[in-house]
């Protein structure tokens, strides 16, 4: 016999399902709005459609990540920021680098290795200097967010130099437009992409949550995986649409780039509004995993200038035997 409270049950994993279900799609085409708009503006602009990757499209895919700390550093728990961040950089470099290039092998721009990874790798590895004594204070958190800053100008004052003259013949360009309409029409694009980005992660994020919760899951594993991967769908969604259009220096840029954004720029900002405690844990044992995980992005893309099938799978595979290691030590 059903009961009353079955039925109410039933209806609540229903409607948490629709969340999942909508916040997929609101990805999707949030995915699409701001690959196409981005590489409109890169051309219009006449900078790589890398450069946007490294800068509007990584602030705008790292919105959610953004949020997630920002509440966490005003709520009194800046611990969790921290947390955030390390583990959305181990699923963008491993989890979405390999998923993405599962799906199709992504070459790699020469400024990807000599200028985009050394940043990276120096971020991660000050982030850890900083973080030491068990804190990164407003004055470190000043540092990062000004690196952030120097490092964003140079990257639109190199991509100006070299002015490509292939994003000229960009199809997206000006969705048939040219001059002020078709930048217009392209920052809508991006805007547009934005915020469907960040309205579909938190709908995914909160109908997964349910449904985990549903099924009995801790709300520990449901931090470590769902609120992580969650929060990193946007660059997911980003880098696969901009590989299936064949855009894989803006795939790449993407990801690299808002790993560096949530190192430099997101960790930046949130310790000027709090200090951020840096649990002993994630020292010890998240830390190491994402520098090396960025080491080894070097040899991986050095090889040929390009991540192959097999490459993406060895780094799924990283990031699984990573996720096993945090889901031991919580149960």
């Amino acid at each position: 016999m059903v009961t009353a409270a079955s039925r109410r049950r039933q209806g609540a994993l229903l409607v948490d399902w629709l969340f999942v279900v909508c916040g997929l799609a609101l990805l999707v085409a949030g995915g699409e709005g701001l690959v196409r708009g981005a590489s409109g503006l890169a051309a219009l602009a006449k900078v790589s459609p890398a450069v946007i990757g490294l800068t509007v499209v990584a602030a705008g895919t790292s919105m959610p990540e953004f949020v997630v700390s920002l509440q966490a550093a005003v709520e009194g728990s800046p611990g969790l920021a921290v947390g955030n961040v390390v583990g959305s950089n181990l699923f963008n470099l491993a989890a979405i680098l390999g998923l993405t290039a599962l799906v199709r092998p992504l070459a790699i721009l020469g400024n990807t290795v000599r200028l985009e990874w050394p940043v990276l790798v120096v971020a991660v590895c000050l982030l850890h200097l900083l973080a030491r004594d068990g804190s990164v204070d407003r004055m470190e958190g000043a540092l990062l967010f000004a690196a952030m800053v120097v490092f964003t100008a140079y990257v639109v004052w190199i991509g100006r130099q070299e002015q490509p003259a292939a994003a000229e013949s960009v199809v997206t360009a000006s969705f048939g437009q040219r001059g002020a309409r078709a930048a217009a029409l392209n920052l809508g694009a991006v805007g547009v992409g934005v915020a469907l980005l960040a309205f579909g992660s938190t709908a995914l994020v909160r109908g997964a949550t349910a449904v985990a919760s549903g099924l009995g899951v801790s709300e520990t594993v449901i931090g470590l995986t769902i609120v992580a991967a969650g929060t990193s769908t946007p660059e997911l969604v980003t880098s696969l649409m901009a590989a299936r259009r064949g855009q894989d220096d803006l795939a790449v840029s993407n990801v690299v780039g808002s790993s560096i954004f949530n190192v430099l720029g997101i960790l930046g900002s949130t310790a000027l509004i709090a200090p951020l405690p840096v649990p002993e844990v994630i020292l010890t044992r998240d830390h190491p995993w994402m520098i090396g995980v960025c080491l080894l992005l070097f040899p991986l893309m050095k090889s040929d200038l390009r991540i192959s099938r097999i490459e993406g799978a060895f780094l799924v595979a990283i990031y699984a035997v990573y996720l096993s290691v945090l889901l031991r030590a919580s149960l």
